[in-house]
């Protein structure tokens, strides 16, 4: 049996249940993402408040995405800064949009639900990827995580670095 995790304040609401049916211990398989991240360099959220995560649908995060940024479309993640000190911030993926991008990647499901956490949580720790160099520092502690988690990296498609 794991010892109890240190991200267990985490809420983790998963609002549309193909996420459970598609991606068996979901919950464990976020918070695995999440304890992973500081040992590869990022955030760790054991010692800050930790994010709410919402594994929802398209329809959702289009809605979200059109009256917070402008854009009416689905996307596969979202991350909402905090509101105060103690809160972690905010998580919240499109089950329809994480699934497609999984399929075209040739990719499981619970690798890609791991890679956007932790895009995710980067996110909130003030990493972006606008610019090369950014991307390039973002992308790397994305690839140790992943790594770290067992997975390929998330940047590499059929042998070729995706664009």
């Amino acid at each position: 049996m794991e010892p109890p995790s240190p991200h267990a304040g985490t809420d983790i609401i998963i609002e549309d249940a193909r996420w459970r049916a598609s991606v068996p211990d979901t919950e464990r398989v976020v918070r695995r993402a999440i304890a992973a991240v500081p040992r590869q360099g990022g955030p760790d959220f054991a010692v800050s408040p930790p994010p709410s995560i919402l594994l929802s649908t398209d329809r959702v995060v289009k809605r979200l995405n059109g009256h917070f940024r402008n854009r009416n479309k689905p996307t596969n993640v979202l991350t909402f800064e905090p509101v105060s000190p103690q809160h972690g911030g905010d998580i919240i993926l499109a089950y329809e949009t994480v699934r497609r991008e999984a399929q075209a990647a040739r990719r499981s499901l619970r690798a890609h639900l791991s890679h956007l956490v932790v895009h995710g949580l980067l996110h909130l720790a003030g990493y972006d990827h606008h610019h090369p160099g950014e991307a390039r520092e973002m992308e790397g502690v994305e690839t140790r995580t992943m790594r770290a988690l067992g997975f390929g990296d998330p940047w590499r498609q059929g042998g070729k670095v995706r664009a």
